[in-house]
């Protein structure tokens, strides 16, 4: 597969949905790690923007298992009910109390590390 590159000509929000994609269900990463692989570490943020919208996309973007940088499920109000997101991670094998994956190092997925390859 060919990795996604800052210099491709998709906009960061489509190179965003185009990574979050690529995460194997049962597997969990960060705004930061997406942010980093695509050359915008300190984007994290921009990755939450996009990550937000992505409901209104044509397709369907895994955006629940994205999360932030120590496991917390800080996007969850948006996933059309205060328990979906949990619901969907739980559902792929992720441990969560107190709206933090307790086996975030095991489920974490690395963009930089599994595409790169």
């Amino acid at each position: 597969m060919k990795p996604i590159t800052p210099a491709s000509d998709a906009s960061f929000f489509e190179k965003v949905y185009e990574v979050v994609k690529l995460i194997p269900c049962g597997r969990v990463t960060s705004y930061g790690a997406i942010a980093a692989y695509l050359g915008s570490r300190g984007s994290a943020r921009m990755v939450g923007w996009a990550l937000n919208g992505s409901n209104r996309t044509h397709e369907a973007i895994p955006a629940h298992r994205v999360v932030n940088r120590n496991g917390m499920l800080t996007g969850k109000h948006h996933f059309g009910g205060p328990d979906v997101m949990q619901q969907l991670l739980e559902q792929e094998g992720a441990i969560i109390e107190e709206d933090k994956i307790l086996n975030f190092k095991e489920l974490f997925w690395d963009p930089m590390r599994e595409l790169e390859g």
